[in-house]
């Protein structure tokens, strides 16, 4: 199964933070909302990352079968660059009002929103209304997006991803193990698992964010969906007793030695293969773990003994198990003057098709519907990709709402919580310092 190398993996489920340049000049190098050609495009234009191989390859399968007649009267051209030069590319292009017909969307949403505000990007969700396929996109996706983008449907979910606790359901079975539902229940399954002399979890400390998720995977459960959302309007602070508590909790299972030794210098690709050979017991990931899950090379322990279970339920929580922290990757927008008839086409067409192509070629779950019957390589990602159809009401991760500064100080010190050489406290007043600041 062809996949997106494991830096683009990293890449899409780090939420995709922003790079240092990401709002530098927004406003000027958007420019006003009249500027730009409105000459029809004579292609398909599509500028994308370099790390990220997914979205290409289907569109181009697209263009030679599902989509080949909008192809004829608007060619696919794809053009490429390295994540780290996406935002300054988008922000020189939309200051010349040379935007193609389709891009990848800013590493943070900031810029996306700037360049929507600036009438840069399409109205998407008046658009899809127009053209009849908005219901082509999955309910819990668009609620994700909207989330991230200010209540609007700026880009398009061509990646659409869950997060939960992956788990080895052999050793479960061995140890005697049901799958926990209650956060003191995982505590109680990993405190067996060491004793067994079985790491309990595999995290990278390294990348932090894997660590930084069980943080507000129990901000979640203990407070509510909107826990982070009360940081982010100045109603809350990370410095809260409350909060800090989440903190605790995961630096606890660092002291505990849960996440085995040296969790600060395991990188994404070592945590990874630790799960899926057999040495960890548990993985917080996301759903796009699964192509890793159904790569028989890099999963020695077998597909059919890997299980998936959400974020357990914290007791007394104002949380429920059912709220599954979600992203969409890395989201495609389009640009507003270039939207005409032939990109409607292109658009309506990809809507109806994506879904059923990503799945079926590349093991790739999207925000679109799947319309045609595609056999699923595993239980597992079955028993993913229900839960996405019947999920109605979705959370973000730690850093979604966070400054580029705070996310990076959130998660370069994540590994420095868990191996216990900075407090709990110390933490969240360090990422709350840093969101304060200008």
């Amino acid at each position: 199964m062809t996949t997106d190398s494991p830096r683009a993996r990293r890449n899409r489920a780090a939420g995709l933070t922003a790079s240092a340049v990401a709002t530098v000049l927004l406003v000027s190098a958007c420019g006003g909302a009249g500027e730009g050609s409105t000459a029809s495009p004579k292609e398909f234009s599509y500028l994308s990352v370099t790390e990220n191989t997914t979205v290409k390859t289907a569109l181009t399968t697209l263009s030679k079968g599902a989509c080949a007649d909008q192809n004829t009267a608007l060619p696919l051209k794809v053009e490429t660059v390295p994540q780290a030069s996406l935002d300054q590319k988008l922000q020189l292009l939309a200051g010349q009002g040379a935007l193609p017909v389709q891009f990848a969307a800013g590493n943070a949403p900031a810029l996306t929103q700037q360049l929507a505000k600036s009438g840069k990007v399409a109205d998407l969700e008046k658009e899809l209304e127009r053209l009849g396929v908005l219901d082509q996109l999955e309910p819990a996706a668009v609620s994700t997006v909207k989330a991230l983008y200010g209540g609007k449907l700026e880009v398009l979910p061509y990646e659409y991803n869950i997060e939960g606790v992956f788990y080895n359901k052999k050793i479960f079975k061995a140890n005697g193990l049901d799958v926990p539902g209650t956060w003191d229940e995982l505590v109680s399954a990993a405190a067996k698992l060491e004793a067994k002399g079985i790491q309990p979890f595999s995290a990278s400390g390294q990348q932090g964010w894997p660590l930084t998720r069980l943080i507000s995977g129990y901000l979640y459960r203990s407070l509510g969906p909107d826990a982070l959302q009360k940081v982010a309007d100045g109603k809350a602070k990370l410095t809260d007793p409350e909060y800090v508590k989440a903190a605790e909790e995961v630096a606890a299972l660092g002291k505990k030695g849960y996440f085995g030794k040296g969790v600060g210098s395991i990188d994404y690709d070592t945590s990874m293969n630790q799960f899926l050979t057999g040495k960890a017991g548990m993985l917080y990931m996301g759903s796009w773990a699964l192509a890793n899950i159904a790569d028989e090379k890099q999963n020695t322990v077998g597909a059919e003994n890997i299980g998936f279970m959400p974020f357990p339920a914290v007791s007394g929580g104002k949380g429920s198990i059912d709220q599954y922290p979600s992203n969409v990757g890395l989201g495609i927008t389009l640009g507003a003057k270039t939207f005409d008839e032939k990109t409607g086409d292109w658009v309506s067409c990809i809507t109806k098709n994506y879904g059923s192509t990503a799945l079926k070629d590349q093991g790739a779950i999207s925000g679109f519907k799947v319309n045609t019957e595609v056999e699923d390589a595993n239980e597992v990602t079955t028993q993913v990709r229900d839960t996405i159809s019947s999920s109605k009401q979705n959370v973000l991760w730690f850093e979604a709402l966070f400054s580029t500064k705070a996310t990076t100080v959130s998660q370069t010190n994540a590994a420095s919580l868990v191996n216990g050489s900075m407090s709990a406290e110390q933490f969240m007043q360090t990422v709350q310092d840093a969101l304060s600041s200008k």
